[in-house]
């Protein structure tokens, strides 16, 4: 079996991941910040001695980094350096210390690097504009990892938005179903009528796992599905399955100046490395977190 290090095991996308991967044959095995267990070790990825710790005893065949600060409105900006930039160019040197060199290394950035481009379809020809300091982080992150695509075989993928069950209350889609189960009268939103990606968690466990059996390196790549989805629509959807009608108030500080209509990700060259990616309609990851 192959052995598959996950940092950021604990988080959303780490437990999704880690069971995609396990019911696949793969021994996996994980780094949280917080907890140690079975194949799970506590980890700072801001500490080297941590990871030399963990990396000289997993010796992994693959590597998916996702430990970070995922959330763009994390209080204290300095943070977003140290663990998102610092922490990974850590795993990095760390890997070259021990004379490691896995099959392939992924390290998670983000979308929102692309920040404000006035496009509908960001590709990945498009120089990074990020507009926060979250986005910031990643685009300093993919500068420095792509100083090691001689040294290691890495891979740098942005990830657009995706869901599914047990994501914390604080993003979009699990703050619509949270209202909905608990039969809110009225929901708070920013601008219904756009456009965005809302992809399905199992859609990017797939992806993460075709592409560590490729044969792809020293890239960057979308995680994306080029399919749009109005939040207007997402109400629509919620009220069909719950049975019942929930008033939307448009919040004016949640509506953003100047916002693109359809903001979406172009597939081309993640589908041209690794082939097309299926994922389930919407509506039922919808109906899956309701249900949950």
């Amino acid at each position: 079996m192959k052995k598959v290090l996950i940092t950021g095991i604990d988080s959303f996308s780490g437990t999704h991941l880690s069971s995609y991967l396990q019911n696949a044959g793969y021994d996996v095995y994980g780094t949280s910040l917080f907890l140690s267990g079975d194949k799970k070790y506590q980890c700072d990825i801001t500490k080297k001695s941590d990871l030399l710790i963990v990396l000289k005893n997993v010796k992994p065949d693959f590597i998916i980094h996702l430990s970070g600060i995922s959330f763009a409105a994390f209080d204290t900006s300095e943070e977003f350096y140290r663990v998102n930039t610092i922490g990974t160019a850590n795993i990095l040197d760390s890997l070259l210390e021990l004379g490691l060199n896995p099959a392939k290394v992924i390290l998670a950035s983000s979308a929102t690097v692309y920040g404000n481009q006035g496009l509908e379809v960001l590709d990945e020809s498009l120089c990074p504009q990020p507009t926060n300091h979250y986005g910031a982080s990643k685009y300093a992150m993919e500068c420095l990892a792509k100083n090691y695509f001689e040294k290691l075989n890495i891979i740098i993928v942005r990830p657009f938005n995706y869901t599914g069950i047990n994501q914390q209350e604080h993003f979009l889609i699990p703050k619509i179903i949270k209202h909905f189960k608990q039969m809110k009268q009225t929901i708070e939103l920013g601008n219904i009528d756009v456009s965005r990606e809302f992809n399905d968690v199992s859609y990017v466990c797939e992806i993460y796992k075709k592409l560590l059996e490729s044969s792809v390196a020293s890239e960057v790549v979308n995680i994306a599905s080029n399919r749009g989805i109005k939040l207007l629509d997402v109400i629509e959807m919620m009220q069909e399955m719950s049975g019942y009608k929930i008033e939307v108030k448009v919040n004016p500080a949640f509506v953003r100046e100047g916002e693109i209509k359809s903001l979406t990700g172009s597939t081309k060259k993640l589908f041209k490395l690794i082939g097309e990616v299926e994922q389930k309609e919407f509506k039922e990851t919808l109906r899956e977190m309701l249900e949950a």
